[in-house]
């Protein structure tokens, strides 16, 4: 399986799959991504028996019923638009969608035992914050982080304004070894609004084995599966990546790369371009 992804574009009133990646197809060893689009009308129903189950309303409109009813979630047109609704289903739950405009849902299943309650995730329920420093700042919001209460899935969205580094400084997860470092899968999923931007990430192995360069534009998806990761935006184009995350720990922990650590002394105030999205209940950097 390649690590560069290019989704199926479908028209605006089509429903079906933009991303399907089953963790076999992946080559992951925790996590399956789709990104499927609903027309308005069109019904999916989601959840399995034995794995938890991660959906983020990255724009549009929709129905979900998680066993009390239908509730209509959705205020964004796109990811550049505001905040999120998420659904979180343990193993074992399900829940009903239907599209009430044309809605892009990006779900992420990991394998679980674990005995939960399904939740719906509002923009009140969110985190912001603005992390780095300079060129290397950027704006998080922290959708499922680490304390929310599912077994492994980790979701952030990540908002990285024209010319900035991301995932930076670069940092890698591929080892258990905690709490210093958790062996974690990651998925980029990448939005753009100028169907000419892109963004460049760089993968490169810890031992030297591997240093390659993939170009990401609207729509696509970037698999991390070992090794540092960082990003940079294209010049003149903000760049919006989904994260989901999971592994062998429900942790961020992750060393940093010492040959670039030093880099976070530099820094002094956060880039004019953010935020990009309003900040969650009044945050500030």
């Amino acid at each position: 399986m390649d690590t560069l992804i290019h989704s199926c574009k479908l028209r605006p009133q089509e429903s079906g799959l933009m991303l399907d990646l089953p963790r076999q197809k992946a080559a992951w060893e925790w996590m399956s991504f789709y990104v499927r689009q609903l027309a308005p009308g069109a019904a999916w129903k989601a959840g399995t028996a034995d794995e938890e189950t991660a959906i983020v309303l990255l724009g549009g409109r929709c129905t979900v019923d998680i066993g009390a009813g239908p509730q209509e979630i959705g205020e964004r047109r796109d990811v550049f638009d505001g905040l999120p609704f998420a659904v979180y289903l343990p193993a074992g739950m399900t829940a009903q969608f239907q599209g009430t405009t044309s809605c892009e849902l990006a779900e992420c299943r990991v394998p679980s035992s674990a005995k939960s309650q399904p939740r719906i995730v509002t923009p009140k329920d969110v985190s912001t914050s603005l992390r780095g420093g300079g060129n290397a700042s950027r704006q998080i919001v922290d959708v499922m982080p680490p304390s929310f209460p599912a077994e492994r899935i980790i979701a952030v969205e990540v908002y990285t304004p024209s010319g900035n580094w991301s995932s930076f400084p670069p940092h890698k997860h591929e080892v258990h070894n905690p709490p210093q470092e958790a062996d974690l899968d990651e998925i980029y999923y990448y939005r753009m609004r100028n169907p000419k931007a892109y963004a460049h990430q760089r993968l490169y192995a810890s031992d030297g084995s591997r240093d390659t360069v993939v170009t990401a534009h609207d729509g696509d998806a970037v698999l991390v599966r070992d090794g540092y990761h960082p990003v940079v935006a294209g010049h003149g184009y903000d760049v919006y990546y989904l994260n989901f995350i999971a592994g062998s720990e429900h942790s961020l922990a992750n060393t940093i790369d010492p040959d670039h650590a030093w880099v976070m002394k530099e820094w002094n105030g956060f880039s004019p371009g953010l935020p990009i999205v309003p900040m969650a209940n009044g945050n500030k950097a």
